[in-house]
């Protein structure tokens, strides 16, 4: 079954839009790797391939966005199962109950990754939430 139903067309690394390009695009790196540990940004409803924003209630956003995270720790080498710490910002900590239904189908099994959540007032284009990761390769 899939986690959201979307059309996605796979851009050439070659061809993907640089954020720095973007009016108002943000300057930064998807992940950065430092002696086998990868540390992400903060990942949202935002295709990690053609910088596209997908809107959507929180389940949709929080399940979009922990399916970019695992695209960029696959890129990067990794897995979902070598994340150790997760934060996560929502801007209503109402979905808290609604988030932790979804994070246990991406951190399946009885030793999930430590994890922070933080209710924020607002984050980037009005996303409702936004999560960043480390993990080990």
């Amino acid at each position: 079954m899939p986690l959201f139903r979307a059309k996605v067309t796979r851009v050439p690394m070659s061809s993907r839009p640089d954020p720095r390009d973007l009016e108002h695009g943000p300057v930064f790196s998807w992940q950065r790797t430092h002696d086998g540990w990868i540390h992400t940004s903060g990942h949202a409803a935002v295709d990690v391939d053609d910088l596209s924003v997908a809107r959507g209630d929180f389940a949709f956003e929080a399940r979009m966005t922990l399916e970019n995270l695992r695209r960029t720790l696959e890129r990067a080498g990794s897995s979902m199962e070598k994340v150790v710490k997760v934060t996560a910002y929502f801007t209503d900590m109402n979905d808290f109950p609604s988030f932790n239904r979804i994070y246990a189908e991406f951190f399946p099994g009885a030793a999930p990754p430590a994890r922070t959540c933080v209710e924020v007032r607002r984050l980037p284009y009005n996303f409702k939430v936004e999560i960043e990761a480390i993990a080990h390769r």
